[in-house]
């Protein structure tokens, strides 16, 4: 696919999609970028500071998004909730690589429903995880000593000051409308767990223990049927993070054990933080971005239409170098090997 068409960032002003638009310009200098949402003039001026970017409106009631016929794109990215999926139908209407991130397990149906039905119309990536996929790569990327993985789990904490915007705060109350359940995998089996069975608690980087539950979230199917891992856990708590317990801003943090054997048959565990001291913003924004590059064909072969993960996409080694230059890292966790 030629680049002479820019990349349409529906949703580009907002936390997400500047943060993935600023990135694919370091990364890709050349590469055009449309900032599109509803306030042009806030459009502009993120596209201003990006440089080689454009600005536009967007109406996500009209199929047509409110584009100009005569404009031609390389791929659609809905950086914030695409909820008639007139983005994903524009772009499997021309061919364009489609990634969206805001729908969540609850919602995925409609996208998985759209293209099975035009199977051949346009590459789509469902990156609806955590922090866009972000947290599976990395995750996946902890599993590479491992020869069996028995069980994965994640712990999440996301400051309550740290929720993404406006947009980011919608999901997270769509999704919590959506269910209250939780989904993990049990002996092989995926299940949804309430009450007692969802809660449980997180523990920060500081040892800060944290209540939160077991939520219904991506990471959760694309880690287990990655790894073949019978057991798979995401425990999500939102609250202070160990950095604004230090009087500082808002951190991110992830915990990640894993337990199983080596390739000597021989029990082994696992147990790591990822960590950025700027909350969640800069990992997702490397998801999205990294989906990008991937879709576009400018890391990796072209992408086949057809419905797509990250995980299936995405080299977890090369995404934890993106996510580590933009200030991520893994620390160990107190007795986690």
């Amino acid at each position: 696919m030629g680049q002479s068409e820019s990349v349409l960032i529906l949703g580009g002003t907002g936390q997400a999609g500047a943060g993935a638009a600023a990135l694919l310009r370091q990364w890709h200098p050349a590469l055009p970028l449309t900032i599109a949402g509803r306030d042009i003039d806030r459009a502009q001026r993120v596209a201003d500071e990006l440089g080689a970017a454009t600005a536009a409106t967007i109406d996500l009631r009209r199929g047509d998004l409110g584009l100009p016929a005569e404009r031609e794109y390389s791929a659609v990215v809905a950086a914030l909730w695409d909820d008639r999926l007139h983005g994903l139908r524009y772009a499997q209407q021309r061919g364009l690589p489609y990634l969206s991130v805001s729908s969540g397990l609850t919602d995925i149906a409609p996208e998985v429903v759209a293209g099975a039905q035009r199977a051949n119309a346009a590459p789509i990536l469902v990156a609806s995880h955590y922090c866009a996929g972000a947290v599976v790569l990395a995750a996946l990327h902890s599993a590479r000593r491992f020869d069996r993985i028995d069980t994965i789990r994640i712990g999440a904490v996301l400051d309550e000051t740290d929720t993404g915007g406006p947009a980011g705060t919608a999901d997270l109350e769509r999704w919590s409308t959506a269910t209250t359940a939780g989904l993990l995998r049990r002996d092989g089996v995926f299940t949804w767990v309430t009450g007692p069975d969802a809660q449980a608690d997180v523990r920060s980087t500081d040892g800060t223990d944290l209540p939160g539950q077991s939520v219904a979230i991506l990471d959760v199917p694309s880690l287990a049927l990655a790894t073949d891992a019978p057991h798979v856990r995401f425990d999500f708590a939102v609250g202070e993070s160990a950095g604004r317990r230090r009087g500082e801003p808002a951190s991110f943090e992830v915990r990640i054990d894993l337990e199983g054997t080596d390739r000597g048959g021989a029990p082994i565990s696992r147990s790591r933080y990822l960590v950025h001291p700027a909350g969640q913003r800069p990992l997702t924004a490397t998801g999205i971005a990294l989906g990008v590059e991937r879709l576009l064909g400018l890391r990796g072969e072209a992408v086949a239409p057809g419905i797509h993960t990250p995980e299936a996409l995405i080299d977890p080694a090369y995404a934890v170098e993106r996510l580590a230059e933009t200030g991520a890292a893994f620390i160990d966790a107190p007795g986690g090997g």
